[in-house]
């Protein structure tokens, strides 16, 4: 017996077109690559489309500064700046140590409202005089705001209760207040009290005035001033009468401050070159991969003129279950190929229980059932004359089904 696999046609010339039945290129081509996935290009197309258009009409805005009383966004503070000048008050916008200095120094009581600290020495803002309004945890708070300790949990900002009798909370009633909490040192009054103990805003009497710490400044932002008692809580902690020095965060770091210093995020650190050696990066990962899923060329089914022996490829198998030791994968080969034999011959169908089998076996042949159920659904044999007898029995089996 013997597997015949016959002879390709020979290759046709530059001039002639495929032979039939001869070999043909299995890979896609750029038509069916082309049906196959126009439908996701067409997705993309459009997906671009519509990112490029909401680009073209969507309003160009400057980015947000956050308790900003010159910005109307909705994290700053425009409206309680307003406020408080239709109120008669005073608000002078710096974002300098030496602007806040110089306006202390022209005299009069003034507040000193800190919404920001990262380009600014606390040490040189400290001995600016007269009162303070510290906003959050900013640096250098134990030099701003000396005895007042901040708890390590941040506390979730909400609508809360002053529960205390300082005038400026009490009268203003529930405030959005959250954020950080803090202790208030002895002699100072702590309110809006936070779940895990604490208070979001205390206040207590220093050597030139009056500091006051706030763990956020949601309720003087635009988005929240209308909201409780958050603009009276602001006007009465800001509003009373003083010019007030509103320091905020520079656009730009200070140029005496090296770049970096703090306060930076970690893309500004970064060279302008990195960009570049990014893009470089990404294109020479592409060309790689382009480079190695590209095929040396077409794949191509091809008959080869070879003729196999049954017998070496049985033989070959063989050899290889017996140098290692696979009796029960060889055993359930044997089986498996029996059985599948067998089955139409019995009258069964493909799908029959070993029980079935077994006694249809039996009955054919009159060999014993609990043998031929050994032979078939059996332990695996335990060395290589198990493995030969049952080779042997299995097909003793198949011929006398085979003659009946």
């Amino acid at each position: 017996m013997s597997v015949v696999i016959p002879p390709t046609a020979a290759p046709a010339g530059p001039q002639a077109g495929p032979a039939p039945g001869g070999s043909q290129p299995t890979s896609p081509t750029t038509r069916s690559a082309w049906t196959a996935s126009r439908m996701i290009v067409l997705l993309g197309a459009i997906l671009i489309l519509v990112a490029v258009i909401g680009v073209l009409i969507a309003p160009t805005r400057g980015p947000s500064r956050p308790l900003d009383p010159a910005d109307t966004s909705l994290a700053g503070s425009k409206a309680l700046a307003e406020l408080l000048r239709s109120r008669g008050v005073q608000v002078d916008r710096v974002d300098s140590v030496q602007a806040a200095s110089d306006m202390a120094a022209r005299g009069g009581n003034r507040l000193l409202l800190i919404t920001d600290t990262t380009y600014f020495d606390e040490d040189t803002l400290s001995r600016i005089p007269g009162d303070r309004l510290i906003v959050g945890d900013v640096f250098g708070l134990q030099t701003l705001a000396p005895g007042v300790r901040t708890h390590p949990e941040a506390t979730r900002t909400r609508s809360r209760e002053p529960q205390c009798q300082l005038p400026a909370a009490r009268l203003a009633g529930s405030a959005y207040m959250g954020g950080r909490a803090f202790d208030a040192p002895a002699g100072g009054t702590g309110c809006y009290p936070a779940t895990g103990g604490g208070h979001t805003l205390v206040s207590y009497p220093n050597a030139g005035g009056v500091t006051t710490v706030v763990g956020d400044g949601s309720f003087m932002t635009n988005l929240h001033l209308p909201e409780d008692g958050n603009a009276a809580l602001a006007l009465n902690l800001i509003g009373s009468g003083r010019p007030v020095t509103w320091l905020i965060r520079p656009e730009r770091p200070p140029a005496t401050e090296l770049p970096g210093e703090r306060g930076q995020s970690m893309y500004e650190l970064m060279p302008d070159n990195v960009r570049w050696t990014v893009y470089m990066a990404i294109i020479a990962v592409a060309v790689t991969a382009l480079w190695r899923g590209r095929r040396l060329g077409p794949v191509v089914a091809e008959r080869l003129p070879v003729i196999v022996r049954a017998a070496e490829t049985v033989e070959g198998r063989g050899r290889l279950y017996r140098a290692r030791r696979a009796r029960q994968r060889a055993a359930d080969s044997l089986r498996a190929g029996t059985i599948d034999r067998l089955t139409p011959r019995l009258g069964l169908t493909s799908g029959a229980g070993p029980q079935e089998v077994v006694a249809a076996l039996a009955a054919r042949t009159g060999q014993d059932s609990h043998q031929v159920g050994a032979a078939l659904y059996g332990q695996p044999p335990a060395d290589d004359a198990a493995l030969v007898a049952l080779a042997g029995y299995l097909d003793f089996i198949e011929r006398q089904v085979s003659e009946l």
